[in-house]
């Protein structure tokens, strides 16, 4: 698998746009993938804010595995996995993301941001 980057702003309308440009990069649907993609950049849009630049890199890790990795400049806000109740109407995503990731974590940048970053069997 080529390496897949793009720099972007967090807007709701790319979400869908990052999941067929996954799809086209890959040749085939990834539903875990693009999910994985979709859940880590709506985080940004929801909590760090609307039209924050991000960028969105995946690649292959020596293992064998496909790593998705969004980056945004806000140092302070990290996702946190949370239980929802049956009354929530948000705060699945990570719950998801863990379901599907082998594994999923955050680190900080050089100088600002972060990266967070999951990893999934290669589709």
């Amino acid at each position: 698998m080529k390496p897949f980057r793009i720099g972007l702003l967090a807007l709701p309308q790319e979400v869908s746009a990052l999941r067929h440009a996954v799809r086209a990069h890959l040749a085939a649907p990834c539903a875990d993938l693009e999910l994985c993609v979709s859940e880590l950049v709506s985080n940004v849009i929801v909590h760090v804010g609307e039209g924050t630049p991000v960028t969105l890199v995946i690649t292959r890790t020596a293992a064998g595995r496909t790593r998705v990795e969004v980056t945004d400049p806000d140092p302070r806000v990290w996702p946190v996995l949370r239980q929802a109740t049956d009354e929530d109407e948000g705060g699945r995503g990570l719950a998801l993301l863990d379901a599907v990731a082998a594994r999923w974590g955050v680190f900080p940048g050089p100088y600002t941001g972060k990266t967070v970053w999951a990893e999934l069997p290669h589709p």
